[in-house]
């Protein structure tokens, strides 16, 4: 029987057994992307982990459902329904349509996810797609009391809740007391915030709609609970995202929809850290926003940049630089080394050292600990590369390459095997080496080396390979 699954719930703020609402299944929504330029590098840390959450909890038995929405309407340039919408700013820019633009960047992101090889989540919904859903879950806070209009929009009334900001553990009364907006003034409280914008009188925008209250566009938290609560229940299991949503759009998010059905929203939060550049904060003005692009033209792999995202606990702050990506990109060199080794094991050998699935699970199922994860597989490599045709067999090494897969996502048992004639060249080697013809031993070693294909020299007479 597998080991009790731990997460750190950040409502409780204390790691708890994760125990599903319905036997063998779990149910999870995040934040996802909004579609105006292409996410960065930060942004990538977020997606990174929700992927490792799934495929642990998938190695831990249970059928996911998870969501992952697509933000292409309503989310402004101020957190706080202040600004233009973000999406309008970059099509205005780009002259493009807003539809345009957020198509564009849509499909950038799924190619993304490929290149990182996040596993797709089972929905993808749109924000403009769910329009009527988020207009009927404003109707049902107006038929409940919750909101009031003022010029620019529909508002949810905060002040109205008593437990509004336990996600940050804040009290509401001290929160609210006496706050008074400077910017508009006509929000009754500091913390209120947009359900439905109007749109400007005097302007056309690319994206509005018709509502009960005017022609305009929804407010950027109403999307998340309209369209989790469509795909997964009043209630789900677990939602998270960054550590940055949770004093704002995730507080706003357990408001608007525990006042909408009565229900808790969701039974686990998990949020992951930031991730700093260089040892400062990612901003736009520093020019360290960078992309997945930025990482291809310097000549790294994707999953490099993914391991480097798994050497750091999810709810720890990470440090990017470019020399970090190099010596992950390096381990992950390590890695794939240790893998072709799948076609070269025997299948019994004479002293195996004992498989680590047990001992990564363990640390994986303590709240995703994947750097305790890494250390235990770079300790088992370093045992069994001593000597690996003696220390390691095929049916175990398969079977850890295929767990490892599982859970990291590495594609590690993914790689070919090599041709047949390339093996033969191996053996007339390993024959050279016998009889001590070591010039011609050096040629087919350096014509290998052409073809992509690294020789190590094992004891006396054997040679493993793996690809370049």
């Amino acid at each position: 029987m597998k080991q009790k699954l731990t997460l750190f719930n950040t409502l409780t703020r204390k790691q708890e057994v994760f125990t599903p609402l319905r036997s063998g299944e779990v149910t999870a929504y995040t934040c996802g992307p909004t579609v105006y330029l292409d996410p960065h590098i930060g942004n990538w840390r977020a997606f990174i982990f929700y992927d490792t959450l799934r495929r642990v909890l998938v190695d831990s038995g249970l059928k996911p459902t998870f969501v992952l929405n697509i933000t292409d309407v309503g989310h402004l340039v101020s957190d706080e329904d202040e600004g233009e919408d973000k999406l309008a700013v970059s099509a205005a820019k780009q002259r493009k349509t807003a539809w345009d633009v957020a198509e564009h960047y849509s499909m950038r992101f799924v190619d993304g996810m490929d290149q990182l090889n996040i596993t797709r989540p089972e929905y993808m919904p749109k924000a403009t797609d769910h329009i009527t859903e988020q207009i009927e879950l404003i109707e049902q806070l107006e038929a409940k009391g919750y909101t009031y209009r003022i010029d620019d929009g529909i508002y949810f009334d905060t002040s109205m809740l008593d437990d509004y900001g336990k996600l940050v553990g804040l009290d509401n009364v001290d929160l609210l007391e006496g706050a008074r907006v400077e910017v508009n003034e006509q929000k009754r409280y500091k913390t209120d915030f947009a359900l439905w914008k109007f749109s400007p009188v005097d302007t056309k925008r690319d994206m509005e709609w018709d509502s009960p209250w005017g022609k305009g566009f929804p407010g950027w938290h109403i999307e998340c609970s309209a369209m989790a609560m469509k795909y997964l229940g009043t209630t789900m299991d677990i939602h998270a995202g960054g550590i940055d949503h949770i004093p704002i759009h995730h507080t706003n998010e357990i408001a608007q929809s525990e006042a909408a059905t009565g229900e808790k929203f969701a039974n686990f939060w998990l949020h992951s850290e930031f991730m700093q550049v260089n040892g400062a904060k990612m901003a736009k003005s520093a020019g360290n926003g960078y992309t997945l692009d930025d990482i291809a033209e310097k000549g790294f792999e994707p999953l490099a940049f993914r391991l480097l995202i798994l050497q750091s606990h999810y709810r720890t702050q990470s440090n990017f630089t470019w020399e970090a990506l190099e010596a992950a990109e390096n381990r992950l060199r390590d890695l794939y080394i240790f893998a072709d080794l799948a076609w070269q094991l025997p299948k019994q050998a004479d002293s195996v050292q004992p498989s680590p699935i047990d001992q990564i699970r363990q640390v994986l199922y303590q709240d995703l600990n994947t750097p305790k994860a890494l250390a235990i597989l770079s300790d088992y490599m370093s045992k069994v590369g001593e000597d690996p045709l003696r220390l390691a067999e095929r049916a175990t090494h398969y079977e850890l390459l295929e767990f490892l897969d599982t859970v990291l996502g590495l594609n590690l048992s993914a790689r070919s095997d090599i041709s047949d004639a390339q093996k033969n060249l191996i053996r007339e080697r390993e024959k050279a080496r016998k009889n001590k013809d070591f010039a011609k031993a050096d040629e087919i070693r350096d014509r290998l080396l052409e073809e992509g294909v690294e020789l190590r020299d094992v004891g006396t007479e054997a040679t493993i390979w793996s690809y370049k």
